[in-house]
């Protein structure tokens, strides 16, 4: 069986840019030679010294009739790839694309320009969801000025395949975003009961999302954190987190309004009933996540004191 990895994407959407990446990483190097299928050209090209490195063979097919069985097979003889990299062009319906019979597609990804998706989902939704109904990986890129709109992009995308992976990339890499459908737990729930890994997860989600939680009524367990000169009457119920291993440890929490705080001890264990506003904190400069203790009641270490977010 011959590998073949399929990249899918409308022109400029950045799969040009994704398949240059992913020639130079360590992880896939081969022995051998790739045979690189461009079926359009866009304003991007590939460095020649990349195509040499990497032992690459490039061949282009224009019209999507020579996109067939019998044309693959002779491209393939000519070069005797070890491995087959196909740039898929957007504007041929995919589902009329024939491979080899033993052509075997090892991954399936489709590349997507975040800036100009509604367009296309608008316009060419057919086109679109041809290309991701088979796609492993989804990645949006250019997401920079559409932050605001990549949970409804994600809804539209797994309308069509809920397997597939979303991954959405600005200027800076890749956006380590939470969206509400991905929470472990309901917030339409009167009370939000966090375990272990749904408290980790409600303090990320919390710096960018806030208004997730403002108005919401909370419970989870927490070690108390009084720091000095604290103003009476608050302290800081949070957790130990490892965020990658032993010695990067951290301690999780946001301020916390309770009128017997003077009566909590260090470092000892409370489960927290708290609702959840918007205030401003000295400490956060500016607004941020503030509890409001309804009850604090002592209780026991969790079996697991220590969260991990690896």
């Amino acid at each position: 069986m011959k590998p073949v990895y399929m990249i899918n994407g409308f022109l400029e959407s950045g799969k040009t840019e994704f398949i240059s990446f992913t020639l130079e990483q360590p992880y896939f190097r081969i022995k051998g030679k790739t045979l690189l299928i461009l079926c359009e050209e866009g304003e991007r090209e590939y460095a020649p010294e990349l195509l040499k490195k990497t032992n690459t063979e490039v061949e282009v097919i224009e019209n999507e009739e020579d996109f067939n069985p019998a044309h693959l097979t002779d491209l393939e003889k000519l070069h005797k790839p070890e491995r087959i990299i196909v740039e898929y062009n957007g504007m041929w319906n995919y589902k009329n694309a024939k491979l080899p019979w033993y052509w075997k597609i090892e991954q399936q990804i489709t590349t997507i320009d975040g800036s100009t998706f509604p367009m296309y989902y608008t316009n060419m939704r057919s086109l679109l969801a041809e290309m991701i109904r088979s796609s492993e990986m989804i990645i949006f890129n250019r997401c920079d000025t559409v932050r605001d709109q990549l949970n409804a992009y994600k809804r539209n995308i797994k309308a069509v395949n809920a397997e597939a992976d979303v991954i959405f990339e600005d200027a800076g890499g890749e956006i380590d975003e939470i969206f509400e459908e991905d929470l472990p737990y309901d917030l339409t729930q009167e009370t939000i009961v966090l375990d272990n890994q749904g408290y980790g997860i409600w303090y990320l989600d919390a710096m960018d999302h806030l208004e997730r939680y403002t108005g919401k009524k909370l419970q989870f367990v927490a070690m108390v954190l009084k720091p000095e000169n604290f103003p009476k009457g608050y302290f800081v119920p949070g957790r130990m987190a490892m965020t990658c291993c032993a010695d990067d440890m951290a301690f999780l929490g946001y301020a916390c309004e309770y009128a017997g705080a003077e009566d909590l001890k260090q470092k000892e264990w409370v489960k927290v009933t708290a609702t959840v506003a918007k205030e401003y904190w000295e400490d956060y400069k500016g607004e941020g996540p503030m509890l409001h203790a309804l009850s604090v009641e002592k209780t026991r270490a969790p079996k697991e004191e220590i969260i991990s977010f690896s």
